[in-house]
């Protein structure tokens, strides 16, 4: 990613946070699932209605580990969220967008995904749209609480794919669209009110 793309990146995070810091409603929260892949994350979600709330969350992992192994990514997630009883509390439903920008190679994933991802280096792009269910549990306090969430959903990727995920050697680039899960988390939540 360009010292530009990533500037930019910020500055919109940025204001989006500067803006949201003056609603009544606001929660920061962090994805505990992301943190053991090594990825910085946080979000920001904000009441809109008495039924819905817009959550934004970002996520980069800048690390390559030892073989060069890497799932080097940067990612922004916006997300409107229609809430069954009140906001932050029990059930919701909604909707999401992705973009990520991402270099990964020379990593095994669980259950077969991505088999390829093994023995080559692939980096590029990724859009998305999804739906998604979570459920919120308040702690004790009414300060924190702890939310799980999944979506699923369709993505286009546009990729270059290397040899090997040292060498570099590049066997092409490809265009490919896909179902896949749009977000897996399980988040610790702090509201300020």
């Amino acid at each position: 990613m360009t010292y530009g793309r990533l500037r930019c990146l910020a500055l919109a995070l940025g204001c989006l946070i500067c803006n949201l810091s003056y609603s009544q409603h606001v929660a920061v929260k962090t994805n505990a699932l992301y943190w053991t892949t090594a990825t910085f994350n946080a979000g920001v979600e904000t009441r809109l209605s008495k039924k819905w709330t817009l959550d934004v969350s970002a996520g980069w992992n800048p690390f390559t580990f030892s073989d060069n192994k890497k799932l080097k990514h940067v990612v922004v997630q916006p997300e409107a969220r229609y809430w069954l009883c009140a906001p932050y509390a029990g059930h919701f439903i909604g909707a999401n967008i992705l973009y990520s920008h991402y270099n990964a190679g020379g990593v095994r994933m669980p259950f077969g995904v991505f088999p390829d991802l093994d023995n080559h280096r692939f980096q590029g792009d990724l859009g998305a749209v999804g739906l998604v269910y979570g459920y919120s549990w308040m702690l004790p306090g009414n300060r924190w609480s702890i939310e799980g969430v999944i979506g699923l959903g369709y993505g286009l990727t546009r990729y270059s794919k290397y040899a090997c995920e040292v060498c570099g050697s590049k066997l092409g680039e490809e265009t490919r669209g896909l179902f896949m899960p749009t977000k897996l988390a399980l988040s610790v939540i702090y509201y300020i009110k």
